[in-house]
């Protein structure tokens, strides 16, 4: 029996829901298309940080060493040439300036890395303001809502039965729109967390790679340092 009654209360709360749309469907619309943008940039967002930062820093630097250390330059710019990885993109502006000063060297590092840092946290910082906008589109559809039930149940010749059914459903509306607004909202600001702090470690990361490819290539220029 009470496996039924939650049937019929599902079924009940998904005909509410069909009603809403049908009655109201702009702002659960609105927040809808406000959800396939977040996911869109979460999604992409997600596989440029795995895909374009996979590659272990310290592992690949310590190749590099070795190659540098042994006077082989050019070897080294060719390992970093063998992808478009950002990490191999920041070393390569070093070593093609290996055999300048290291003002030069600097420059060249600090140019590329302004480049690359700001890729790392993209779009990242939409999503806190897409968080913002659709808990006010579920509040606009909540007393859009409303407003607009209240003026239905006072028009003159309902019966009370209709009242009630009318008023119902109105609330329902309003609060799917309320429920919809702070979903997204929620998942926009957990979602914000995780990928705003992959991108500052990122962006460490890639800071201490510049350094520690501007200290290898100037010393390695001091005298009696091979």
């Amino acid at each position: 029996m009470q496996f039924l009654l939650l049937a019929a209360e599902g079924h009940s709360g998904s005909s509410q829901l069909v009603e809403s749309f049908k009655q109201n469907p702009t702002f659960l619309v609105l927040n809808l298309c406000a959800s396939a943008i977040v996911l869109t940039i979460v999604i992409e967002r997600f596989a440029f940080q795995l895909t374009q930062y996979r590659v272990n820093s310290k592992e690949f630097f310590a190749q590099v060493k070795k190659l540098v250390t042994a006077g082989n330059i050019d070897r080294a710019i060719k390992l970093c040439e063998a992808s478009d990885f950002p990490i191999l993109q920041l070393v390569k502006s070093g070593l093609t300036h290996a055999n300048k000063g290291p003002e030069e060297i600097d420059a060249a590092l600090s140019e590329k890395l302004s480049e690359l840092k700001p890729m790392a946290e993209k779009r990242v910082g939409a999503l806190w303001s897409l968080a913002n906008i659709s808990t006010l589109i579920g509040l606009l559809g909540t007393v859009s809502g409303l407003i607009l039930t209240f003026g239905a149940i006072a028009a003159p010749g309902l019966s009370q039965a209709d009242k009630q059914r009318m008023l119902s459903n109105g609330i329902a509306e309003a609060m799917y729109n309320t429920a919809l607004g702070l979903g997204i909202a929620v998942f926009c600001m957990i979602t914000h967390i995780v990928l705003h702090t992959r991108a500052k470690a990122i962006q460490h990361d890639l800071e201490s790679t510049m350094e520690r490819t501007f200290n290898l290539l100037t010393i390695s220029q001091r005298p009696g340092s091979f």
